[in-house]
């Protein structure tokens, strides 16, 4: 009988999940917190339908508020915690207190671990790690049964029988956690690839809408800023300090279209080695004075050897490195520190700039390198995203980290041209120790 309850309670627990998604399908997420009522009915019914004797109630209610807290968050595992205590509170029974115990358990162990679990990437270890933080008060209630029964408070006819309870209750339990975390890992899958799908067309919309713009516009920019050249060699007259303004004028409008044209597609137009040590270097020499000027410390902590090298355009290497270094010098304040770690692993190089800036929420996080949207007050965006491309043409990556209030973190990671022994330089800024 037992078997068929516990059954029934995989149901009850998978339901929220399989009725959200059908919910949430192909949206945004719902503004009405769905998901957390869904896993609050799913606790009531999992105690309500529980099978019980000899005073204990086998449910899942367990693996509901544990996949509450690490796919809800911390407001849905707090109020899914307060019903499921709520309704055993209702139901009444002995060991009341017992249960208590092990129901709060399973609240703190989720959300303690919650952090931890979000920086997981892998969804086979998000499974196994949720199916061992189910099994956290299953342990507990194993242990306090154990005490009853040698005090004598809890009698079993049968000690089999409950070893085989026990032996059901444990496997019904992984079984549970383990589908409940593979239901929601599809989930959020899916919503990644339709992300990254609308992301996709996006980008080819504009590479397109990029590159004709560019074309149509460079040639009679280039024929126009050629005659005036002609004209200020020729003409000597007053009117010629009017020349150099125009002409610096036009050659703003040829960098903005190039950045569109290298958005649509990066030239790497000379490809070789690059001493990356020397580069970083360069970088540091060229933003030193700009970060002085704004107050801010620029430090550098180097952990490769000076030969090692990676392929790249010099140029479009160097340019977006400095994108980079200056967008963070620019999101930190008036004596904050702003610090270049170079570090390199088996086959990368990982150059990390951090700053002590405001940091950015989740929302900001992800928006981070799409089209228009900027932290700062004024810009449009697309120098971050040129510096993304051009990192990933050379067959590197570029990734985000921030916690408001505290700073961000950009990692630019690059295949290496060949293996170096790595040696430590550091460099200390004239007024403060390297961070």
């Amino acid at each position: 009988m037992i078997i068929e309850k516990l059954l029934l309670q995989v149901l009850i627990v998978l339901s929220p999940v399989l009725v959200y998604s059908v919910i949430s399908n192909g949206k945004k997420e719902p503004r009405f917190p769905f998901l957390t009522v869904f896993y609050a009915i799913a606790g009531v019914l999992c105690i309500v339908f529980s099978y019980q004797t000899f005073g204990l109630y086998w449910d899942l209610r367990y693996v509901i508020v544990v996949c509450a807290f690490l796919y809800g968050g911390m407001k849905t595992g707090w109020l899914v915690f307060a019903t499921v205590m709520i309704t055993r509170t209702m139901m009444g029974g002995d060991h009341l207190v017992f249960a208590y115990v092990c129901i709060t358990s399973a609240a703190l162990t989720a959300f303690f671990f919650q952090t931890k679990y979000q920086n997981i990437l892998s969804k086979w270890r998000r499974t196994l790690i949720a199916i061992v933080l189910s099994l956290v008060p299953v342990v507990i209630q194993i242990s306090i049964v154990s005490l009853l029964i040698r005090e004598e408070v809890l009698h079993f006819f049968d000690e089999s029988v409950l070893g085989r309870y026990l032996f059901y209750y444990v496997i019904v339990i992984m079984i549970a956690a383990g589908f409940i975390t593979l239901l929601h890992e599809a989930i959020n899958e899916k919503k990644r690839m339709q992300e990254e799908i609308i992301r996709a067309e996006k980008f080819n919309t504009l590479a397109g809408l990029a590159a004709s713009i560019a074309h149509e516009v460079r040639n009679p920019l280039t024929v126009v800023k050629g005659f005036l050249q002609l004209m200020k060699e020729e003409n000597k007259d007053s009117s010629q300090q009017y020349y150099s303004l125009v002409l610096n004028e036009l050659g703003r409008a040829e960098n903005i279209i190039n950045d569109y044209l290298n958005f649509a597609k990066p030239e790497l137009k000379s490809v070789e080695d690059v001493k990356l040590l020397e580069n970083i270097h360069e970088i540091h020499a060229l933003l030193h004075p700009y970060a002085i000027k704004d107050g801010v410390h620029l430090n550098e902590l180097i952990e490769i050897s000076d030969h090692l090298v990676v392929r790249a355009d010099r140029n479009q290497l160097k340019q977006a490195l400095v994108n980079f270094v200056k967008n963070a010098i620019e999101a930190t304040p008036n004596g904050g520190n702003v610090t270049l770690v170079v570090q390199k692993s088996t086959d990368l190089v990982t150059i990390h700039i951090s700053d002590t800036g405001k940091g950015m929420n989740k929302e900001e996080l992800s928006r981070i390198g799409t089209l228009f949207y900027t932290t700062k007050d004024k810009g449009t965006g697309l120098g971050t995203m040129v510096s993304i491309r051009i990192i990933e043409a050379m067959g590197g990556t570029v990734s985000y980290q921030s916690k408001e209030f505290v700073g961000t973190t950009v990692s630019i990671s690059l295949p290496i041209r060949r293996d170096e022994t790595s040696s430590i330089h550091t460099f200390k800024d004239k007024n403060r120790k390297v961070i």
